[in-house]
């Protein structure tokens, strides 16, 4: 009939209680701070490498300082060396009850994947940070590096008490098995 909207078939959960509505919920403020918890631990870290590499070069009488210019891979290899990892997060993202995992499957990222969201998150920030804008309107808050890397930031919390594994198949279909985006 038109004007009327059928009734979900029987057993099929309320969308509002679906694991891809309550599983993303509030990770976008909870990004923003991690954010800013892993920018002060790099900047420690590189603060920390800086100062050792100097005194390393001073030590070897300049011998050492060429390590110094290792330097600039620290923010890369961050947060790559932690999405990898068994935790599948930066340390920020785990102060604020967040992972990393893929999209599709909701799988642990591999390390292809998460090089490639390290990379092109640098992208967006190089092409103007802007860009991130985009997590204000895509479904569960995906940024470009997200959508481009196929991983998708979700609370912890959530995950472990929905039990979702990548078997479960529920967080990407929807009645009728179409994916989300």
């Amino acid at each position: 009939m038109i004007g009327s909207s059928a009734a979900p078939p029987p057993g099929t959960p309320h969308p509002a209680w679906m694991p891809s509505a309550w599983i993303a919920e509030d990770v976008l403020p909870r990004r923003i701070m991690a954010w800013l918890i892993d920018a002060v631990l790099i900047a420690i870290l590189a603060a920390t490498l800086w100062t050792s590499g100097f005194l390393f070069g001073l030590l070897t009488l300049g011998l050492g300082f060429p390590v110094l210019r290792l330097l600039p891979i620290v923010p890369l290899a961050y947060p790559w060396l932690f999405l990898v990892s068994p935790l599948s997060a930066t340390p920020g993202q785990r102060m604020m009850d967040l992972i990393v995992r893929r999209n599709d499957d909701l799988g642990p990222p591999s390390g292809t994947e998460a090089l490639i969201s390290v990379l092109a998150y640098y992208a967006t920030l190089g092409l103007g940070a802007i860009w991130l804008g985009i997590a204000l309107i895509t479904p569960r808050h995906r940024t470009p590096h997200d959508l481009l890397s196929g991983l998708v930031v979700i609370r912890a919390r959530a995950y472990a008490a929905a039990s979702l594994t990548p078997a479960a198949g529920a967080w990407n279909m929807r009645p009728g098995g179409r994916f989300n985006a």
